[in-house]
């Protein structure tokens, strides 16, 4: 063997006691994590989904995998993993954000522009709020389409974090959460948006205001684009006499009444 392989054989092998030494020591352990970008995401869950142990050394850890649990959480749209030597994980979170307030009995759910259901919602600065009142869904008490017993009632299933709102009532929300007064002529302080079993949707101005039923839309038959034609409709129809009007019935974007206020 001549000088120069000597010297090669040499480096790999400090190389490799080198690289073994830096894995094995515990100056690289992990012990601090840095998780920028959480406003709603609990630590204590990111820190459960990472499952690393303190101590761990980050030379020898695998970050595959971390990322797609991450992006499972409800309020993760998107997460990227980098580790900070000599011992830090830093976790880079991009977070849901909430385009309207879906409110369920006393619980108030945010909802994301694909219309998942992704948080509490605590404060709602700026949100529209669609108060929904129709009648909870029901399932068999076995959770697939069966019965335990013959006088078992059905659970009843209220909206939960993880849920998807259904496509044509999330677009008709938005468009009608998104109106303001002046958009249909209104001197109210504020537009209403909310749901029943009985009219669909409606909007409405409060006590001692007036409302207008908007209806139930479908994929199909009434489609969620008669919306702007309604709000035009609407609009017409409280022109010059919004202090009289009850309730304003938009049976679609061309054919509407309404009723007066009963004069005291």
């Amino acid at each position: 063997m001549n000088r120069t392989r000597s010297l090669a054989l040499l480096v790999l092998i400090g190389s490799g006691l080198a690289i073994y030494g830096v894995s094995a020591s515990p100056a690289f352990g992990y012990r601090t994590l840095d998780i920028v970008g959480a406003d709603r995401t609990d630590e204590a869950i990111v820190r459960s989904e990472l499952s690393v142990e303190d101590g761990s050394n980050l030379f020898r850890l695998s970050t595959d995998g971390m990322s797609e649990r991450l992006r499972a959480l409800p309020t993760v749209a998107g997460a990227s993993i980098e580790i900070a030597l000599p011992d830090t994980l830093r976790v880079h979170l991009t977070e849901r954000q909430a385009v309207v307030v879906w409110q369920v009995g006393n619980e108030r759910f945010l909802v994301d522009a694909d219309g998942l259901v992704f948080a509490d919602a605590t404060t709602t600065p700026g949100l529209p709020v669609i108060d929904d009142r129709r009648s909870p869904a029901t399932r068999s008490s076995d959770g697939h389409g069966g019965q335990d017993g013959p006088n078992v009632a059905p659970d009843v299933v209220g909206m939960q974090i993880g849920d998807t709102v259904d496509p044509v009532d999330f677009d008709a929300a938005t468009r009608l959460g998104s109106l303001l007064p002046v958009d249909v002529g209104s001197g109210a302080a504020g537009l209403h948006v909310r749901i029943d079993d009985a009219t669909g949707f409606s909007v409405d101005t409060g006590k001692d205001g007036w409302s207008a039923v908007f209806g139930y839309y479908t994929p199909t038959i009434r489609k969620t684009d008669l919306i702007p034609g309604q709000v035009r409709l609407l609009k017409s129809l409280l022109a010059g006499r919004e202090e009289t009007v009850a309730t304003v019935v938009l049976a679609d974007d061309r054919a509407g009444t309404y009723t007066a206020k009963v004069a005291p």
